[in-house]
């Protein structure tokens, strides 16, 4: 017989969006059918909000100070070109306020313990150094902070305070200070953040806290990074201004990024007249780089040229690509447009070299035009690079205490690509998302629901004894 119990929780609900705090009763049902997600992403989200809304009780778990993960950072989605974060937003903030989720972030697992139906995991949540109850995310601490550091949200191209919101859409909406940049944590003096809060949240002796969750299972969503190819020199990155990644260019065109939406050269911020993107930048490489397709490079350059466009109709964009790899109608449709309409010129070469000029700054790309066999060059104000996505460093440690598998590559192992997508090694623990392998948003989403469903699967069966 499942036995349900039912309690009211008054709670004080830190709203989104520059909203005053709102007190609220909350019914909540109480199955003991908890699961633990791993990662705040859109696949972490979006399988915490299914398992939420079936009735299990959700442990969000993210590393970082707000949900949001990398889809916070684009400034459109293809193929639809809608904003990213009108899409993403309403889901962190459905995750913050659901009675069933419970949201953790700056939070990392340390250990776990158990088997399917009666994991232990323990929980380590890092200091922020403010009062999580008494922050309204109001912004005074930051204005006053003396200390300017880059900001890792703007790829290093804009800058934060030392105590910040990682973007103004951030959920929770509460600021954390950096220990590292911290002039009190560093010398011993300062207090500004501490002396101008008008709601006297700062909290300097906060320390690192440790709990233990009872859950069913386990869904790990941990995201992707950015392969760094500033090791091939070739390329330039790193030593000429002008050569950016796919997603530095995301936030240099953002409206809330760091020119605020427009689009100049970092080395002179003048308009360009003229970008270049080039393709498989450490993909598919068998020497300098990882051999496999990333799988949404071609797609998100072929936006970026369209935005770019729409940004600057009189530049001239081109997309450098070994293979053109776009699948499905509709993806097809959109590099038709691109091409087409847009006039976005997809030229089919391998590069080779890229130098600077000294006095211009202009950027000369020295490739293998495939298509008519023969050395070429093209003269550009900006480069962007796409380079390959690769799974995070904390798949390791997860991989470890879990004893679930690994590829080469690193990304988790499961037990049937085709037939168990979302299912590994150890019972009761699934994964979803770029952390599984390359793919889009949507795949992402897909796979999410699907861990969600098997992951509920598990806490029913252990409330059922079945």
């Amino acid at each position: 017989m499942i036995l349900f119990e039912t309690i009211f929780i008054y709670r004080n609900i830190h709203t989104p969006f520059f909203l005053k705090h709102a007190d609220r009763h909350e019914e909540i049902t109480l199955n003991n059918n908890a699961v633990l997600v791993v990662g705040g992403g859109i696949a972490g989200m979006q399988a915490s909000l299914d398992l939420a809304n079936r009735g299990s009780r959700v442990y969000l778990v993210e590393k970082s100070p707000s949900i949001g993960g990398r889809m916070a950072q684009l400034d459109k989605t293809f193929p639809t070109m809608d904003c990213s974060i009108c899409i993403l937003a309403p889901k962190m903030i459905e995750c913050f306020r659901h009675p069933n989720i419970n949201l953790l972030t700056c939070s990392e697992v340390q250990e776990v313990a158990g088997s399917a139906g009666d994991f232990k995991v323990k929980i380590v949540k890092n200091p922020r150094f403010v009062d999580d109850d008494k922050c309204t995310g109001c912004g005074v601490c930051a204005e006053k902070c003396p200390v300017k550091v880059p900001s890792e949200f703007d790829m290093g191209m804009g800058t934060r305070k030392a105590i910040y919101m990682t973007f103004p859409q951030a959920v929770p909406r509460i600021t954390a200070i950096d220990e590292d940049r911290c002039l009190y944590f560093q010398k011993g003096v300062c207090k500004v953040c501490e002396k101008f809060c008008p709601a006297h949240a700062i909290n300097f002796n906060q320390k690192r806290e440790e709990t233990t969750l009872d859950v069913a299972s386990i869904i790990l969503a941990t995201g992707l990074k950015l392969y760094d190819p500033a090791s091939i020199s070739e390329y330039g990155y790193k030593r000429y201004k002008n050569v950016l990644l796919s997603l530095e260019l995301e936030r240099l065109i953002n409206a809330s990024g760091p020119t605020r939406g427009e689009l100049l050269t970092p080395s002179s911020s003048k308009h360009p007249r003229r970008i270049a993107f080039i393709q498989c930048v450490g993909s598919r490489a068998l020497q300098k780089g990882l051999p496999y397709c990333s799988s949404v490079c071609c797609m998100y350059a072929t936006k970026e040229a369209i935005l770019i466009r729409e940004h600057e109709p009189t530049c001239e964009v081109y997309i450098l690509y070994t293979d053109l790899r776009v699948f499905g109608k509709r993806f097809q449709e959109f590099v038709n447009t691109a091409r087409d309409e847009r006039k976005v010129k997809y030229v089919n070469g391998r590069v080779a070299l890229i130098v600077e000029d000294p006095t211009t700054k202009d950027l000369l790309i020295r490739y293998e035009n495939i298509a008519e066999g023969k050395l070429s060059e093209l003269r550009a104000d900006l480069v962007v690079l796409c380079p390959a996505l690769m799974p995070r460093e904390d798949n390791k440690h997860l991989a470890e205490i879990l004893n679930i598998g690994l590829n080469e590559y690193g990304f988790f192992e499961t037990k049937d690509s085709l037939l168990m997508p979302v299912e590994t090694n150890v019972e009761g623990v699934f994964v979803c998302g770029y952390c599984q392998g390359p793919k889009d948003i949507a795949e992402s989403v897909t796979q999410a629901s699907a861990a969600a469903a098997r992951a509920a699967e598990i806490a029913i069966s252990t409330i059922t004894g079945g």
